[in-house]
This record gives C-alpha cells, sequence and structure tokens, in this order.
C-alpha cells in the first residue's frame, strides 16, 4: 500500500497558568491550521513499480503494477501542496512516472527523452513540486508499453478554497482498456496490418444487402458509389477504432462488467463522479439511464455546469459529473465503446448486490464520405491534391449535450459523418 509520512508536529501539551502556557497553545493551533490549507502543507508519497498478476479475462497475467495494484494507488493532494513522491523501480526495465496534465518543472514531467530521466532497474527517483492547480487528473507511464500493461492511476489535487458547486460525496471512475495479450505483440501486429483488430469490417454480402435494401435505382447507384470510393482510397468505414473488443475488455476501477463495481449512493444526495478516461486506445460514450449527467469539470478546469445525457471521453481526459439520484434504486453506469465492440459497466446503487438493466449494445457504426472530409466522388487517388488541405476535423466539434454537432466554417453535422444502426443507444 501507499505510504503517507505527514510532517511530525509537536503536541500541544496542557499549559500552565500563565502567558507561556496559552501562548503554547496558540502556536500549535496556527502550526495545525496552516498544515490543513496552506503552501507549507508537505507529505511524502511512496510508489513501488513492479510486476504482478491479474486475472481480467479468466486467465493469470502478468501486469505492471503500483503498489501492487491495477489501478495503483489513488493519489490526493492539496493545491498549493509542496509534494515528494519517491518511486523505485523494481521492474526488469526502465520506467517512469508521468503526472497527466499537472504544471511541474520539465525534469519533474515523467517524459524521458524530454526533460526527464527513466528511472533504471532498482533505482528510486524522487519527484519533487508544488501543486498550482486543482481537479481530477492520473498518473502514468510513459516508457514502452507499461501503460497498457497497467501502468495508471487517478490523481485528485483539492482546491485551496471553496469549489463553485455544492456534493455530498464522491466516487473515482477510472476507465481502462485490458488485454490479456502482450501490448509489444498488439502493436506490432497493428504495424503488420492496420485492422487486425476490425472484425466489423464490410463483406461482400453486406454489399449485395445493401443492393437489395435500395429501393431506386438512384439509391443502388449510391451504393455501388460508395464501396467505389472507399476501395479507391484503401480505407474502411468501419476503421473507428484500432484496436477493439475483440481482445480488450473495458474496465471501471479494475473491475470488468460481469464483476461490477458498485458505489454506494442515498436518494437525494449530489455524487460527484470524477470519470477519467486511462485507456491506451479506447474512446467512451458514457451514460447513466435514468440520471442526467451535470457536467462541472473538464480536464481538471471547472467549467459552466451542463446538463447532458451522455457524453464522449477521449483517451486521457477527465469529465467531473454530478448525478441526483432520487429514488432507492440502482443505476447503471454503462460506457459504450466508440466502435460498440464492448462496454465498461459500473452501478450506484443503496446497497452491495443491487443492478439495475444494461442498456442494448448496437452493432456497428460506418463512417462516411463527409468524415474523411468531403472525398466522395474522387475518380482516383491523384484527385486528392495537397492532403495538407483536408478538413480532417469536419464535423468533431464536441457538444456535450450528447451529441455531434455542426462546428464553423460549414462543417458537417455528427450524424452525416458516422451512421449508426437502429437502435444504438447513443444515436
Amino acid at each position: 500500500m501507499m505510504a503517507r509520512h505527514r510532517p511530525e508536529r509537536a503536541d500541544a501539551r496542557p499549559g500552565h497558568e500563565g502567558g507561556i502556557g496559552m501562548m503554547r497553545i496558540v502556536m500549535a493551533v496556527i502550526a495545525a491550521l496552516t498544515l490543513a490549507g496552506g503552501a507549507a502543507n508537505a507529505a511524502v508519497y511512496d510508489l513501488v513499480i513492479d510486476e504482478a498478476t491479474v486475472n481480467v479475462g479468466g486467465r493469470a497475467r502478468t501486469a505492471v503494477a503500483i503498489n501492487g495494484s491495477v489501478p495503483g494507488p489513488l493519489l490526493r493532494w492539496r493545491e498549493g501542496e509542496d509534494v515528494t513522491v519517491r518511486v523505485t523501480n523494481r521492474l526488469a526495465e526502465e520506467t517512469s512516472v508521468h503526472w497527466h496534465g499537472l504544471l511541474v518543472p520539465p525534469e519533474m514531467d515523467g517524459v524521458p527523452g524530454l526533460g526527464s530521466e527513466a528511472i533504471q532497474p532498482g533505482a528510486t527517483f524522487v519527484y519533487r513540486f508544488t501543486t498550482k492547480q486543482s481537479g481530477t487528473y492520473w498518473y502514468h507511464s510513459h516508457s514502452g508499453m507499461q501503460e497498457q500493461a497497467g501502468h495508471y492511476a487517478p490523481l485528485i489535487i483539492d482546491p485551496a478554497g471553496p469549489e463553485p458547486f455544492a456534493y455530498d460525496r464522491e466516487y473515482v471512475l477510472f476507465l481502462a482498456d485490458w488485454t490479456d495479450e502482450n501490448p509489444k505483440r498488439v502493436l506490432a501486429r497493428l504495424k503488420k496490418q492496420g485492422d487486425y483488430y476490425n472484425f466489423q469490417t464490410r463483406t461482400v454480402f453486406d454489399f449485395f444487402r445493401d443492393l437489395r435494401a435500395a429501393a431506386t435505382a438512384e439509391e443502388r447507384r449510391a451504393v455501388v458509389k460508395d464501396r467505389l470510393a472507399w476501395g479507391r482510397m484503401r480505407m474502411d468505414p468501419t476503421d473507428v477504432a484500432d484496436v477493439t473488443g475483440s481482445t480488450y475488455r473495458f474496465l471501471v476501477n479494475g473491475k470488468t462488467p460481469e464483476e461490477n463495481w458498485t458505489g454506494i449512493i442515498r436518494p437525494g444526495e449530489r455524487v460527484r463522479l470524477r470519470v477519467i478516461n486511462g485507456s491506451a486506445m479506447t474512446y467512451f460514450d458514457v451514460k447513466i439511464p435514468g440520471l442526467t449527467l451535470t457536467i462541472v469539470q473538464a480536464d481538471g478546469q471547472n467549467v459552466e455546469p451542463v446538463e447532458v445525457d451522455q457524453f464522449r471521453i477521449a483517451v486521457a481526459e477527465t469529465y467531473d459529473v454530478i448525478v441526483e439520484p432520487k429514488d432507492a434504486a440502482a443505476y447503471t453506469i454503462f460506457a459504450a465503446a466508440m466502435d460498440r465492440s464492448g462496454y465498461a459497466r459500473a452501478t450506484l446503487a443503496p446497497r452491495d448486490g443491487m443492478t439495475a438493466p444494461i442498456p442494448a449494445l448496437a452493432g456497428r457504426p460506418i463512417l462516411t464520405m463527409a468524415a474523411m472530409g468531403g472525398m466522395d466522388g474522387m475518380d482516383d487517388m491523384g484527385t486528392m491534391g495537397d492532403m495538407g488541405a483536408m478538413n480532417h476535423t469536419a464535423g468533431m466539434d464536441h457538444d456535450m449535450r450528447g451529441s455531434m454537432t455542426e462546428g464553423t466554417g460549414g462543417a458537417a453535422p455528427w450524424s452525416d459523418l458516422m451512421r449508426s444502426p437502429e437502435g444504438d443507444p447513443y444515436a
């Protein structure tokens, strides 16, 4: 477990009658208040990076763990705290710890080769810095493929002053993707075949099905035109994610959907959920059926509260949301992978063991030509011209109200970029 050491403070002894005894009490109180809330607050944290055996997909596998767990321990600091973190590397290879999103000196950032040094096997490195911000963050390895293997954990920095929103309790929801494969093997396969893990590609049977479904000759020509355009580009409209649920298990706080991590709540409470996407590859669409999500923070920064039914969280992003359950019921936290090849699931409930229905996971989404910057109708790759002039972000403005909306400059709406199958709860 993580060892946290606070500076020793002299106990306030019972004062004698007179000024000296009273002065001791006053000084002790001032010291306690200073250490509790000011910049003088300081602590030392010990982290050990080592291999650990985990069982996520039904088979024992070796993970890279922090203090023996995946995810690693939650670190909780205070804005203005002078932080000292001693990291010991017990792996047979070098490692590092990157404080994602934190304002720290380059030599403390934990990115080897960019101002920081890697931690060699058997060595201990001491990170020292003062926290200059508050919010929800996370920390992880920036060495090799260790992050995919479990080297990640949540980080919370409490603000020095009051927060602009109120809540009664909070939970961290750490989303992750796990594979039983060696992450280096996953990367090697992708280098050889980019769609190795995509088992949702369109086939010739899909082509003839779409032709049969076309009601007019114009619609049939459109089907053929679409297939020819994608073929000329040598691209795949189902290429939504490079690594999919064919090898991934999607986790919440290290738990599979079957293990069902549960957070205890009470009706009428305002519950803050600190959602962190610590995945290596996966974007998630998050919703809690029956509850409105009020987003109050994004990537550690307070935002004007906005109510949504769902939101999309990219790799390494964090969102803080507040929910207010009114009934003594269970609520499913449902995080669907963007390509719909799987999902992570957890539960909010008044007691352990309660569950709520899990939304149906619809089939594959299909990209359209609008997602490719309007390249529909090109006769050959030679007509593409300057690839640098393409609008690679067309329509990708993220409206947190639950849909992808039109951006500036005539960008296409999300509904034009990707077709979702009927019945998709996120369509």
